[in-house]
């Protein structure tokens, strides 16, 4: 989910009090700020017809952002929520945008996936740690792939930019493109942050090393787009353990 939806959404009325308003325009300010990163580096590193991926596209906000940077490009979008996928069909009927009711994963078939009813981007392949008390949740079954499936079966375009936001299952993602990543080196933004990718037993050393097998370095948003060095693994795991950012880039 778009990050600035998923702050409004845990916070449905107004903070009661001055430590939680603190902690709302904290995160609000944080949100905004990993949004407008995001939009940047679309807008600065896609070429008009360059082909991007949307992994957890819930309401597609991300998704217009890929469109608007690369007006003539090739989108892949995928959500496994029915009826937020619903949605995202009347919403993108164009011709370049493939939408895919799956869960993107590191194998294919159908899984158990607990869908949060009263804050669904919390949802996931796994059930995360919540920030509020008495959240309803439910199981559901969806179909999984393997993102190189799905590219191999439309011809395995070259990648330009994937964005994983999949409440901890980012490294299932990943390495269920694991030929995409290795063959295209593409430019991939990522949710990674305790509460959720610690629920799948998944360390950032497990991270990082993966993604620098497929050769890709990572890096702060901000840092990434001012072309300074990358994070070092140790630098890239403080950040993890401390909880100072939850969004980074992958790249070449």
């Amino acid at each position: 989910m778009n990050v600035l939806q998923l702050v409004r959404s845990a916070f449905r009325s107004k903070p009661r009090d001055a430590a939680a308003q603190a902690l709302y325009d904290e995160c609000l300010s944080k949100s905004q700020s990993y949004d407008d990163l995001s939009g940047q580096i679309m807008r600065q590193r896609l070429a008009p017809t360059a082909v991007c991926i949307d992994v957890g596209c819930c309401l597609g906000d991300e998704l217009k952002k890929m469109m608007t940077a690369a007006p003539q490009g090739t989108f892949f979008a995928f959500e496994p929520l029915p009826h937020l996928f619903e949605r995202l069909r009347k919403r993108f009927k164009q011709s370049n945008v493939r939408l895919s009711n799956v869960a993107l994963s590191d194998q294919e078939g159908t899984i158990d996936f607990n869908f949060v009813e009263t804050n669904p981007a919390y949802s996931g392949i796994r059930r995360r740690r919540y920030d509020r008390p008495h959240e309803r949740d439910r199981t559901i079954q969806v179909p999984t792939d393997r993102l190189d499936n799905v590219l191999g079966a439309a011809g395995s375009p070259k990648v330009d930019l994937i964005k994983i936001d999949v409440e901890g299952a980012e490294l299932l993602v990943m390495r269920g493109a694991e030929a995409t990543l290795k063959r295209d080196r593409p430019i991939v933004i990522f949710e990674h942050g305790l509460g959720g990718t610690d629920c799948y037993d998944v360390r950032p050393e497990h991270v990082y090393d993966f993604l620098a097998g497929c050769g890709l370095s990572v890096s702060l948003m901000e840092e990434f787009l001012a072309d300074r060095p990358p994070l070092s693994r140790d630098a890239f795991v403080d950040q993890f353990d401390a909880g100072r950012n939850f969004y980074f880039v992958a790249h070449p």
